[in-house]
């Protein structure tokens, strides 16, 4: 590995250390999201269901942006690749790329479900 690579590799994981702060704000969150959720659902509350939404909704354009960042590291790398590079490198080089893909796909599609369900009558999961 030269200078550059180490340097690039340093960078990466510098900013996967700031995403997993934001993956825990986001437990956090998601906690907190849990609990308004219950009293909307035991006692009919709709200011916890709206307070509910609106963090779903945060959690998941946060989400959908971090999303965005793997895949678009997952493309460079993809394009990165030489062609001498050995098969499985390019490989799995590819299927992290698709992996990135499906991953933003399944955010995009439960942050509209976050915005466009509003009797939060959908469980949303993600990981």
């Amino acid at each position: 590995m030269n200078n550059d690579e180490l340097n690039k590799r340093l960078k990466q994981l510098k900013v996967e250390d700031f995403i997993w702060i934001i993956y825990i704000g986001i437990i956090i969150f998601s906690l907190y999201s849990n609990t308004l959720e219950k009293k909307y659902l035991l006692y009919n509350d709709q200011n916890g269901k709206n307070k509910y939404r609106k963090i779903m909704i945060g959690i998941f354009v946060i989400l959908v942006v971090v999303y965005a960042y793997f895949f678009k590291d997952s493309l460079y790398d993809v394009k990165s690749l030489s062609p001498y590079e050995q098969p499985k490198v390019k490989n799995l080089t590819k299927l992290s790329l698709l992996g990135s893909f499906l991953i933003l796909l399944s955010g995009i599609i439960f942050l509209y479900i976050a915005i466009a369900d509003e009797n939060i009558d959908v469980e949303l999961a993600f990981n």
